[in-house]
Formats: C-alpha cells, structure tokens, sequence
C-alpha cells in the first residue's frame, strides 16, 4: 500500500495514453493541479509532449495544434466549464478523465453538450487525494472542522461531508480495495456518519469487488485528539510545517534572512528527495548531522571537480555535471531550511516553550504549570500566537479548574483584542472534556504514563521535547494486537474477524505531520499490519487554531 506509487500510476497513465498521439495542453482544476504537481514534474510532463498546463475554463486563442488532456473532478462547477469549452473548443480533441466516480447523468449531460463532436474519450482515474508520504495522504480541505458544529452553514457543510466520503472511495479504487469492514469512533456523530456512507456506497457500486482480503477502513475524529496539533515540533518534516509551513510539498522561505532568490520557494519531496525521504522523521539534533554530512559530501565532489587537466578529465566532468549541479541546489536547499529553522528556535525561545507544552501535555502538575505559563504570557520574545496556543493547551488539560477568566485577562493584558482569545472558548466547545471521547488524558493521568525520555537528543541535552505521543499510537497499538475494542470502535455493517494485515485510517477534521511520524515509525516497527494515514487536510498550530475560531464562530 503505497499512495505516492499508486497515484502516479494514474497520472503516468493519463499523460502517457497511447491513443493520444502527438502535442498535448494539459487542462486541471484548483485540485487536481495540487495532485498532480505532488507526485509529477515539469520535466516528466514535457517528456510525455505536455506543452502548456493551464486551469481548465482559461480564455486565450485557438490552439488546434494541441491535443487537450483534461484531468478534473467530478463536480457541477467543472461539468460548466467542460460544456463550455467543448461548446467552443480551443484544442482540436479533447480526452477527459475525472478523478473520481462521475455520476452517470453527469456523462449524459456531457455528451449531449458535445454537438462539435470534439470529445475522443471520457474516462474515470482514481486520484483524488494529496499524496505526501507513501503512508500518508490527505485532500486539501480545510474546513473538516464544521461537522462537529451546530452553527455550520448546511450548504458547506454537506459540499465538505461528501468531499471526505468520495476521498475515501477514491482511495480505495486508487489502490483496488475493497475494505473487509468500516469501523469508526463510536463517540463522534462524524465519524459514524462518514462510516456508514462509506461503507453503503461500496455495497451498492459493483466497481469496489475487488479480489483478495481487504484491509480495514478506521475512521477518526480529529476532536477526540486536539493535543497533537497544538505541539511544537522537532522531526524535519513536522517541524517545517509548524515553523516555515509545508503545503503541497513547497516551502516557502521568502524573506528569511540571507536567502537566494531562487532558494525564496523550494520543494520538500519525498519522492524527488533522498535526503528528505531518508530525513523526514529524523529529530533537530540528528538533522543538524545529516545535513552537516550532506554538505561534506558535496565539498569532496566539488574539488573532484577542480581536477581537470585534460580532454578525458573535462569530459567526465560534463558528463557528471548534471548530477553535481542537482547535489548543489539540494544541499544548498537543506542548508538553508535548517538555518531558518535553527533562527526561529533561537529568536522565540522554542526549546523552552516546548518544554513547558510537553510538561503540560503529558505530566500532571496544575501549580507549577499555571505558574510556567505566567511567566511565558509576560514574555516578550514568545510570539502571541504562542502564547494563545499555550492557553490552549492549558484549558484542555485543567479544564475543571476553570482558570479560563484569569488566562483571558492576562493575554488582554498583553495587548490582545476579545476577538483573539475568543478561540480558547471555541476549543473547549470544539473538544472539551464534555465533547471529544473520553481517554485524552485518562484515568490518573494516561499521559503521564506515556510521557518518556528518548535517547536522542537536542544539543547535547536529554530529549524532552518529544515525550508526547499521539492517541494515535494507541490505536495502532490495540490494532497490531488484535484489540481494538468493538464497543469504542463498532462497524459500519459486516465485520471481518482476526487481526487485519492492512488498515487505512482516516481522520475527519484533518491529521498531522507528527501522527504521520508515528504511522511511519509503526510501520518499521514489524508489527505485522500495514498503515496508510489520510486527513482532510494536514494540521499545524496555526492552521488548527484558525480553523477552530471559523467553525465555532
């Protein structure tokens, strides 16, 4: 089970149609140009004669020397601008495939607006989510939040419901799965609604009879771990999100100090990066060293270089320059992440900071951690949205002590507006005590049983900065033992008995680069069942918390 391989597939298989002959114009939606630029390149498109790549429905001249490839999703939006375009056609054929199941009367309806006779082909190609990892995917929607709220406009709310129901299905078609059951959180109304719809669309549509055992489909509720996302991060990939952000595989870096131009956006790529690949979960401290011998390696090839004394010499060179300019931008690419990243830390305290959110997370200490946070609200160099990020954290842990007037004061006392601290009361209506599944911090402190030093470390200094594991892992753990248990995680029709070799988790309300660290980690592990983690979206701190404030609004 790999996404990255899968969804290639599908767009190799798109762009490379043989019955496509000669130059070819490659038409996309807003989405389907985020899933194919995650898993394809400009190079590999040219290689396959993709001239020009535009968003379909884009007014320009005629263009009958080109063939038009059109890749979208199944919506009413893009049937508007298909029947448009084929109404009056720019390209000289036009071969569609949608992302997904199309309805049938969405075919009909296309077919009866193609009076010009300009369409060769209509066919579906299962690739309607973001591959980031091969074990971890998501679909760009960022506003998963508003199923758990009363006062979500019905409009966008059922527009978002469908879009997790039909990501799922378009997983398994992309991967030629039928699942052996659905099972889901018992606790959360969305996560049994997104279940249930799932599973009733594959009893009724012939096209999910796969041959073989299926895996299991779990799907999950952000709000029942509203922790994970609010931690600062130290493994690479987690921690450029947090800091730098990560979307679509691109980083921005513009306005770091002392950055290139053409170092102002790069791409983090786990299929078009070794290193990144190989480095992704790797800790602060041990990234420092890989990227240190990353950089020793370039030196030795480069006064490789400066020995050239003859013909033979400075044909080798230019036969292996292509290799070495390419080693050149990725070390000079890690370089400079890893010094914005080391700046960030540095200028706001982060290491600190992320201790007292470990301390808070996983111990258990009401006195002494009102008292830290006090002091980090009075801070000057940690950021605001630091600071309400900590109250966030705060609120969750003690919420029955009811310190939430005091630590709304404080925060107006350091000059910010009602507006801003209003998102602490939209937490705890989101996923308070009352609300998410009860086992966050358990009975006497679960977390705290959790909480452990690990053996890498950060400066030379024991790593307590990674002491929090996600809920996550719990339920990884219970499944790779066979007891994940039927009353908290019932299914969604038949069940399969006996431990499943294959589980594709889904979280509704959207997952994060730490509990893709931890499915990663698990999957290494030799437990004996396969993982694939998908999210409506993939969380940080920022994203999470704005989310919150427009859902509960």
């Amino acid at each position: 089970m790999d996404v990255i391989s899968a969804l290639r597939f599908y767009v190799e298989s798109i762009v490379g149609d043989q019955s496509i002959g000669g130059m070819k114009a490659l038409l996309l939606d807003s989405t389907t140009t985020q899933i194919f630029s995650m898993v394809y390149t400009q190079t590999q498109l040219l290689e396959k004669e993709i001239y020009l790549v535009e968003q379909l429905g884009k007014n320009h001249e005629m263009m009958q020397h080109l063939k038009a490839v059109v890749f979208v999703r199944p919506s009413e939006q893009n049937l508007a601008l298909l029947k448009k375009e084929i109404g009056s056609p720019k390209f000289s054929e036009y071969h569609i495939f949608f992302s997904n199941i199309c309805p049938s009367d969405m075919i009909t309806r296309l077919g009866r607006a193609d009076d010009k006779e300009v369409v060769r082909q209509v066919q579906e190609f299962y690739a309607d989510v973001m591959a980031v990892n091969e074990d971890f995917y998501h679909l760009g929607v960022d506003r998963s939040l508003i199923l758990n709220s009363p006062r979500s406009p019905k409009g966008i709310s059922e527009g978002v419901f469908e879009r997790n129901v039909s990501g799922v299905l378009s997983l398994l078609l992309s991967l030629k799965k039928k699942p052996s059951s659905v099972r889901y959180t018992a606790a959360s109304d969305v996560a049994g609604r997104v279940a249930k719809e799932v599973n009733s669309r594959m009893e009724k549509d012939d096209i999910f009879y796969f041959p073989g055992d299926g895996p299991m489909v779990l799907i999950l509720d952000r709000r029942d771990d509203p922790i994970t996302p609010l931690l600062t991060q130290w493994t690479y990939q987690a921690m450029v999100h947090e800091l730098l952000g990560l979307n679509n595989n691109r980083v921005s870096l513009k306005g770091a100090k002392g950055i290139k131009k053409d170092l102002e956006e790069v791409v983090l790529s786990c299929s078009q990066d070794k290193f990144f690949n190989t480095n992704r979960c790797a800790n602060f401290g041990d990234l420092g060293e890989a990227v240190k011998q990353l950089l020793g390696d370039y030196q030795r090839k480069s006064k490789m270089n400066e020995n050239i004394a003859s013909i033979e010499d400075m044909q080798a060179f230019l036969d292996r320059y292509p290799a070495f300019r390419s080693h050149a931008i990725n070390v000079s690419k890690h370089v400079a992440i890893m010094g914005e990243l080391a700046r960030l830390t540095e200028t706001h305290d982060l290491l600190a900071l992320s201790a007292l959110e470990q301390d808070i997370a996983c111990g258990s200490d009401h006195g002494g951690h009102m008292k830290e946070l006090m002091e980090k609200l009075s801070d000057h160099r940690v950021l605001s949205a630091d600071k309400v990020r900590l109250c966030m954290l705060y609120v969750l842990r003690y919420e029955s002590y009811r310190d939430l007037p005091r630590l709304k004061l404080k925060l107006h006392e350091t000059g910010m507006t009602g507006s801003q601290t209003k998102v602490l009361d939209d937490l705890l209506e989101y996923a308070g005590e009352a609300r998410r599944t009860p086992g966050l911090f358990g009975q006497g402190g679960m977390m705290a049983k959790m909480a452990k030093a690990v053996s890498s470390s950060i400066n030379g200094v024991e790593n307590v900065y990674t002491q929090h594991t996600p809920l996550l892992s719990q339920t990884l753990e219970s499944i790779s033992k066979g007891k994940l248990n039927n009353a908290h995680y019932p299914t969604a029709g038949a069940a399969a008995a006996g431990k499943p070799a294959e589980v594709l988790v889904f979280m509704v309300g959207g997952a994060t680069f730490e509990e893709a660290a931890a499915v990663s980690t698990f999957n290494a592990s030799g437990a004996g069942v396969r993982i694939l983690l998908g999210g409506s979206c993939v969380h940080n701190s920022m994203s999470f918390t704005k989310e919150i404030s427009k859902s509960f609004a």
